[in-house]
């Protein structure tokens, strides 16, 4: 079967081309760049912990090597501290946690790192996957789709054209693919313009990231946010005033000394400026993101950040969600709903999250009036500011999809556990069926489902003594019966799930439904809406050969060229570009 075809090589198109690969799908990568980014120390992104651990499961080491994970945050206004947290650095933490002293829930700490070291760390592991090939100088100006596949055509000396069995516009925020697919991008532009430095400097609070608001010293605007990287070096953004002021290297060298003085007791302490910038961020939401065999990912589909958010962390939650659907649909394991479910899930998340940034905008920058003043607004100013920042409410949490049209069906053997259904699982420990005891994450992208016991007590024992008894036999026994591949983990507890409860969890971490005991044919019916087919519908076959990780055998990627279409079909983008 033809490859899949990816176009952009930034972080989004290799993971995506990496998560695939691990689920023995293969797929050609076209690059209209060199293949050499250029390093941009103040170019730098941050992940949460699930995205962190995403890419590192994916083989890239730079998230070890040259990423740093804070040891806390602070919310500052004035000269007051209003907020401090401290981070999970083990490998616990919570997705879902409180501020409550007396909460044991501490949240995982985010990671920070330089994005083309992000890049790199991704370029150097796909260089060791036979399944994944770069081509680059391969600039797309055609995409042409058929009952069995896609074909595209990249310009080059030569010109090519290339079959897959689908493709992805991983390419940007000005996306050829969108603008062939004739697809609008509506939204607003520069929602927020941030002033960045980064610089090699020391710092009061080593390894902790900072959001000072309202700072007490001139010239230095509104809002101030640090943020620690390796060896000593920083990233610091001021948020500039909506009306386009012009950013000089006089006035930010002035800024950053004015800032590094107040935060250091009135002494602008020595440090090395490495990279200056102008941040401008936009809001942008494609109106498809699939059509027929084409789809979109990353920042060609959606532009957020404001008031604190990812916007290449939202772009690896739709490589998660992309990739497990786009390997069972390849293998042929699934029906056409599969994808569609893709567009449903990711979009509807995504839109929420620009949603609430901007009905949070007015009241985070709209500044001055007798709104200031009331009791109680400036603490609620710093919590939407916090939500952003550190990956909860609306503004930040991981997304949920509890409306999917892949949520399985009510049984009365359903019971409630500390996760809703359709958000991601708590990481808890699990013992895997070699015996080896792993965090659940690192079962997860493998295009298989878990399913996971609840069995107290089972943590003292080796997996080799009660496989055999109790509800073990039986659960096996269920999952090898499912209309998925499936693999049988057991963990000792899981928040708020009741002795011998069975969790159905989807290959990208979240939860599809919750049993009390062994239910095989609700556990049966859950898989198969899991995967595309409403209840009702005639199960769809699997495949005949499997592989890598129970999916059909795929062979290394050669060249693909096809002879050229008779006719090219060109969309035409009927939006502004984004800058």
């Amino acid at each position: 079967m033809d490859p899949v075809i990816i176009v952009g090589a930034g972080p989004v198109g290799l993971a995506l081309s990496l998560a695939l690969a691990a689920q023995g799908v293969p797929s050609v990568v076209l690059d209209e760049t060199s293949g050499q980014e250029e390093p941009r120390p103040a170019r730098t992104v941050v992940l949460r912990a699930d995205m962190a651990a995403l890419v590192e499961r994916l083989g890239c080491a730079t998230v070890r090597d040259e990423g740093l994970r804070w040891v806390g945050w602070r919310g500052t206004r004035r000269r007051q501290q209003p907020r401090q947290v401290a981070f999970d650095l083990g490998l616990g933490g919570t997705e879902e946690w409180s501020e409550d002293p007396d909460s044991p829930a501490a949240p995982a700490a985010p990671l920070h790192i330089p994005q083309h070291a992000l890049a790199r760390g991704l370029r150097d592991a796909l260089a060791r996957e036979p399944l994944v090939r770069l081509v680059t100088d391969a600039r797309l100006d055609t995409v042409e789709q058929d009952r069995t596949g896609v074909t595209a055509h990249t310009r080059g000396p030569d010109g090519t054209w290339w079959r897959g069995s689908h493709l992805v516009g991983c390419d940007g925020a000005r996306s050829t693919v969108r603008k062939l697919l004739g697809v609008r991008f509506p939204g607003r532009t520069a929602v927020e313009r941030h002033a960045v430095a980064a610089l090699r400097t020391e710092l009061p609070w080593a390894g902790e990231s900072l959001l000072h608001r309202q700072p007490p010293w001139r010239g230095v605007g509104e809002e101030i946010t640090a943020r620690p990287l390796p060896d000593g070096v920083w990233r610091i953004d001021w948020l500039l005033p909506p009306r386009g002021e012009l950013v000089t290297p006089d006035a930010l060298v002035t800024r950053i000394r004015e800032t590094l003085a107040g935060w250091c007791e009135g002494t602008t302490p020595p440090y090395e400026l490495l990279d200056t910038g102008v941040h401008t961020l936009h809001h942008r939401l494609a109106r498809r993101w699939r059509v027929d065999r084409v789809l979109l990912a990353g920042d060609a589909a959606h532009l957020l950040g404001a008031v604190g958010t990812q916007g290449l962390d939202e772009g690896l939650r739709d490589v998660d969600n992309l990739a497990w659907k786009l390997a069972l649909a390849w293998h042929r394991a699934a029906p056409d709903a599969l994808l569609d479910s893709y567009q449903s899930e990711r979009r509807t998340a995504i839109a929420a999250r620009l949603r609430a940034a901007d009905q949070a905008l007015p009241v985070l920058r709209g500044g001055g009036g007798l709104r200031t003043y009331l009791p109680g607004v400036l603490r609620g100013h710093d919590a939407l500011l916090t939500d952003g920042h550190l990956g909860r409410g609306p503004l930040g949490a991981s997304p949920a999809y509890p409306h999917s049209p892949l949520a399985a069906p009510f049984s009365e053997g359903m019971v409630p556990v500390g996760t809703p259904l359709g958000a991601p699982v708590e990481d808890v420990r699990v013992t895997a069926p070699d015996d080896t005891t792993v965090r659940l994450r690192d079962r997860l992208g493998q295009s298989r489902f878990l399913v996971l016991l609840v069995a107290p007590g089972s943590g003292v024992w080796e997996r080799r003594h009660w496989r055999t008894a109790g509800l073990m036999p039986r659960l096996e026994e269920a999952a090898e019966a499912l209309p998925v591949a499936a693999e049988v983990l057991v963990t000792d507890a899981y928040p708020g799930a009741p002795a011998h409860a069975v969790l159905l969890v989807r290959p990208d971490g979240h939860l599809v439904a919750a049993f009390a005991g062994v239910r095989p044919g609700e556990l049966h019916a859950a898989a198969e809406a899991a995967r595309g087919n409403a209840p009702g519908e005639p199960p769809q076959e699997a495949p005949e050969e499997t592989g890598r990780s129970g999916a059909a055998a795929a062979e290394p990627v050669v060249p693909v060229e096809v002879p050229a279409p008779a006719e090219a079909s060109l969309g035409h983008d009927r939006t502004v570009d984004v800058h």
